[in-house]
């Protein structure tokens, strides 16, 4: 229950976008902490509608956390792919809220 209670709570700290207040349009990583409270709350496809790249980006985090503890044999290359398609997914979002 106050599992509940903390993850519904978080929706009520989410940081404003200072680039959308002072510019009035949307960064490249708006909607990651709104992704994030949908994975939380175990809605995927909302998750990846709000910010594609949050399925990349998470995996990336972990393996690099692995890295930094094992050695992962080719993890130079699954890092650099992790990287570009987190790229392209941020990149390809971003462009796409402007058509």
């Amino acid at each position: 229950m106050q599992l509940a209670n903390f993850m519904i709570s978080l929706d009520d700290y989410m940081l404003p976008c200072l680039n959308k207040k002072l510019f009035g349009f949307d960064c490249p990583g708006c909607g990651a902490q709104r992704a994030i409270s949908f994975l939380l709350h175990g809605e995927f496809a909302d998750a990846f509608a709000m910010y594609p790249a949050i399925y990349t980006i998470i995996p990336l985090l972990g393996f690099l956390l692995a890295d930094s503890f094992f050695t992962i044999k080719y993890a130079n290359k699954i890092i650099i792919t992790l990287m570009i398609s987190s790229v392209v997914l941020i990149l390809g979002n971003y462009i796409l809220k402007f058509i």
